[in-house]
């Protein structure tokens, strides 16, 4: 099965972050032992693997998993597609959506399964300029489109919690191949989603 939810964690993983957790918690001047913290540190080692649970998963087998031949050239838009990822600088999260676009040639995929590839590179530890890049290059890889364009909005909580703490500042990337390069396809797109950018 192409893409699966994680309902078991890795024995060994899970007992070794659990100590490192254990660790950090000590370090900070907490008492480990107490009674709300016993179990914290197993709780972050499981979720922080399902946080990253990414690594596990391929994004092109997902795509050819629902991989179909149809004549339809004209563009397919999926909005809103809801992510939440990790940034890697500071081990917050970001949390935001993306809308992907491509013009089918000769391919089309199940449209969960564009969800789906948001999920496996968002599961991992990112910055959004590289995540916007990869879901571009595994449907252009895959599908061979005419063109593909992604582009996704988030918040960072790295700016919200901590540092300059600006609460309304939100993130926007851009990726675009093919036909999208080209101004008339690009500006259709961003107009097609542009009520939903905030």
């Amino acid at each position: 099965m192409a893409y699966k939810k994680i309902e078991t964690y890795d024995e060994h993983t899970t007992e070794e972050l659990s100590s490192l957790y254990k660790s950090v918690i000590v370090a900070l001047g907490e008492d480990a032992e107490r009674d709300g913290l016993q179990k914290t540190p197993e709780r972050m080692a499981k979720a922080m693997q399902y946080l990253t649970h990414g690594y596990q998963l391929d994004a092109r087998e997902i795509l050819n998993s629902a991989k179909f031949k149809e004549d339809y050239n004209e563009m397919v838009i999926v909005k809103d597609i809801e992510l939440y990822s990790m940034c890697e600088h500071h081990l917050l999260p970001f949390i935001g959506k993306a809308h992907i676009a491509y013009i089918p040639n000769g391919y089309i995929t199940g449209l969960s399964k564009l969800a789906r590839v948001v999920d496996v590179y968002a599961r991992r530890l990112q910055v959004q300029e590289r995540l916007t890049d990869q879901i571009l290059a595994a449907l252009q890889d895959t599908l061979q489109p005419l063109g593909v364009a992604v582009v996704i909005e988030a918040k960072h909580m790295c700016m919200m919690m901590r540092g300059v703490q600006k609460q309304n500042s939100t993130t926007t990337t851009s990726a675009f191949s093919g036909q999208f390069l080209k101004n008339e396809t690009r500006s259709e797109f961003l107009r097609l989603i542009s009520s939903e950018l905030s």
